[in-house]
């Protein structure tokens, strides 16, 4: 059995394992029990009421977040021309055509976040989807990184959008925020992280759609919140 380390220990003396905090009581919570000495980020488990073996219940999208992630994100994009230039404008950190390809492929380089490209580069980009691939790193149509509007995609990634997916459990893991957010910014994040969850509720999917939601910082165990708030916004 994995032994937890004494910050961990600590923290968990002050969660009660059996209790559904109210929102802003966990917030507050899992806030004050973040206390390495980086900033931890503030992560989310929301098990829904979901079958992915389904396709109609598959849930998967993006979302901005109103405050971002707290981190920085690594742009790629692959583009050419005009759709180069606005990709440039709009803060990608690499923009590029074949370099960036040989670069991948010779030196098995992946220091990036994210890889966008616009659909007339496909063709070449799928040559290294071996690597791309297993990285989770590969542009893909369904989350809007294969667009020719690269400067909208640019923009929002490096605002802070995540994507998320429901795993084979039916639960969506995702990274909200920062220890060093405030407690209302952490709020503000997690709701829209809910809000968009319920806009992407199936119609196939049974009530109780959010069966249990969990937060926790990179350090703490998770806590246990009510429902009650999430039940509102569908």
């Amino acid at each position: 059995m994995a032994r937890h380390g004494k910050k961990y220990r600590d923290a968990n003396k002050n969660v009660d394992p059996a209790k559904l905090y109210g929102l802003e009581e966990g917030i507050s919570l899992v806030k004050s029990m973040a206390k390495a000495n980086f900033d931890e980020s503030i992560d989310a488990a929301v098990n829904l009421n979901v079958n992915p073996r389904h396709a109609d219940q598959m849930v998967r999208g993006s979302l901005v977040l109103p405050h971002g992630r707290g981190k920085q994100t690594t742009v790629l994009v692959f583009a050419k021309g005009e759709h180069a230039s606005q990709a440039e404008a709009a803060g990608a950190d690499y923009v590029g055509t074949d370099n960036l390809i040989s670069r991948i492929t010779e030196d098995n380089w992946t220091e990036f976040d994210v890889a966008v490209a616009t659909p007339d580069m496909m063709g070449q980009v799928g040559r290294i989807g071996r690597i791309l691939g297993p990285r989770g790193l590969m542009p893909n149509p369904k989350s809007g990184t294969v667009t020719f509007d690269v400067e909208k995609i640019v923009k929002e990634l490096k605002a802070g959008r995540v994507e998320f997916r429901v795993d084979k459990a039916g639960i969506i893991h995702i990274s909200f925020a920062r220890a060093s957010f405030s407690e209302e910014q952490i709020t503000d994040n997690l709701k829209e992280v809910v809000g968009t969850l319920a806009r992407l509720r199936p119609a196939s999917a049974k009530a109780p759609y959010f069966q249990k939601i969990s937060i926790s910082s990179t350090m703490s165990p998770g806590i246990k919140l009510d429902t009650g708030f999430a039940r509102e916004m569908i």
